[in-house]
C-alpha cells in the first residue's frame, strides 16, 4: 500500500492513508475522492454539524462491505479534535460525541472512511432543545421520490398557512426530508407530537398515498412520514453528507420550484445529486439550507401536544390542525395547474 500522505489543514498535522482505496466499486469513488470532497463542501457544510454531537456510519472496506456507527470518540484521535459527553440512557454511561467544528476534524473523521454523517437536531450545549423539526418521507416500493414530492408539497401548505417557512432536501438515499428550522426554546416531546399529529392528519386525509404505522408491511407503495426522528436519541442524515449508495449520492438541498417539478415531469432522477453535481450546485445557488441555522420560528400551539397524549388526545390535535389549516386548504384550490392536488372542503 502506499505511505500515509501528511498534510497540513489550517495548521493540524493530519495522517491520510489509503487514498487510492476505491469506496464506491461501481463508480471507481475513492477514499481519496471522498475526502476531496468533503474539503470542498466543507465551507457551506460545518456550520450545519458545528456544535451538533455527531454520529459517524464508518465504511471502512466500501459500500458494499461491513459498515458500523460510531458514536463515542476514538480514542486515538487528536487532542484538538472537539467531543461533547452527552448522558446516554440506553448505554447507562456518558457517551463522548465528536464535534465536527472545523475544516480539520472533517478530513479527520473523512480519513476514517465515515462516508455518512449523522448530527443531532440540537446542539451539545442544549441538548434537549432541537433547533428545527424534520419530517423524514421515506418510499415504500414502488413508490418513489416522485410520490414523497407530492407528500411534501402537502406538508408545505400546512406549514405556509401558519406562517411557518419550510425547507426540502433529498436523503441522498430513497426519499426526501422536510425541515422546519426553529431556533427557539421548545422542546422535542413539543416538536414530536406536532409532528406525530401531522403525520396523522396527512394519513386521515390521503389514505391511497400517506402512511403515519411504522410497520414496514403498511408501506407498500405509499410514503411512511416519518415524525419519529424529532427524538433526542436520534439523528438524520446531515445536509450534503455522501450516502453509502451504490453511487456517491449526497444528501442535497433543493428549491421547492424543483420538487414541484419533480412530481409534474414524475421524474425521480431530477431530485438525484452526486458529489460534483452538489459541488456545481453550491457554487451556482449558495446554500439553500443557511436560513435553516438562523431562522427563528415558533409552532403554533395546539391543545393536547405533549409528549405521552393519548390516542384521543392525538386525533383531537389532528383535527385541530385540520381546522386551522382550512382556509389555505381552499386558497391552494385556486392555484393554476394545482386541480389536481388540491384537496377537499377541510382537507390539507
Amino acid at each position: 500500500m502506499p505511505a500515509p500522505a501528511i498534510v497540513d489543514v489550517q495548521g493540524r498535522k493530519l495522517k491520510l492513508s489509503n487514498l487510492e482505496k476505491v469506496l464506491y466499486p461501481a463508480s471507481g469513488f475513492t477514499k481519496g475522492q471522498v475526502i476531496d470532497y468533503y474539503v470542498r463542501i466543507a465551507p457551506v457544510l460545518v456550520p450545519h454539524l458545528a456544535g451538533r454531537p455527531l454520529t459517524m456510519k464508518r465504511y471502512p472496506e466500501g459500500v458494499d462491505h461491513e459498515y458500523f456507527f460510531e458514536k463515542n470518540a476514538p480514542m486515538h484521535r487528536p487532542e484538538w479534535v472537539k467531543t461533547a459527553p452527552i448522558w446516554s440512557d440506553s448505554n447507562h454511561r456518558t457517551v463522548h460525541y465528536t464535534l465536527a467544528n472545523d475544516l480539520a476534524t472533517l478530513v479527520w473523521i473523512a480519513n476514517l472512511a465515515s462516508l455518512e454523517l449523522h448530527p443531532s437536531l440540537s446542539l451539545a450545549a442544549d441538548i434537549e432543545t432541537p433547533t428545527m423539526m424534520v419530517f423524514d418521507l421515506d418510499p415504500g416500493p414502488p413508490a418513489n421520490i416522485v410520490q414523497c414530492s407530492q407528500v411534501g408539497l402537502w406538508l408545505r401548505e400546512i406549514f405556509e398557512h401558519f406562517g411557518l417557512q419550510s425547507f426540502p432536501k433529498t436523503s441522498g438515499s430513497k426519499g426526501l426530508q422536510i425541515y422546519v428550522p426553529l431556533n427557539t426554546k421548545i422542546s422535542y416531546g413539543q416538536t414530536k407530537a406536532f409532528a406525530h399529529a401531522l403525520a396523522r392528519l396527512l394519513e386521515q386525509e390521503h389514505p391511497e398515498l400517506v402512511v403515519s404505522d411504522m410497520k414496514k408491511a403498511a408501506r407498500t407503495n405509499k410514503v411512511f412520514v416519518d415524525w419519529s426522528q424529532n427524538d433526542q436519541h436520534k439523528t438524520t442524515i446531515a445536509i450534503y453528507s455522501l450516502r453509502a449508495r451504490e453511487r456517491p449520492t449526497v444528501s442535497t438541498p433543493v428549491t421547492w420550484d424543483e420538487v414541484e417539478q419533480a412530481l409534474k415531469k414524475k421524474d425521480p432522477e431530477r431530485l438525484v445529486f452526486e458529489a460534483k453535481d452538489v459541488l456545481a450546485r453550491v457554487q451556482k445557488m449558495g446554500d439553500l439550507f443557511g436560513p435553516v441555522l438562523k431562522l427563528k420560528q415558533r409552532l403554533p400551539h395546539l391543545a393536547g401536544l405533549a409528549a405521552g397524549e393519548d390516542e384521543k388526545e392525538k386525533e383531537k390535535d389532528a383535527v385541530s390542525i385540520a381546522a386551522q389549516a382550512e382556509p389555505s386548504a381552499r386558497a391552494s384550490k385556486k392555484k393554476a395547474g394545482q386541480k389536481k392536488a388540491a384537496p377537499k372542503r377541510g382537507k390539507v
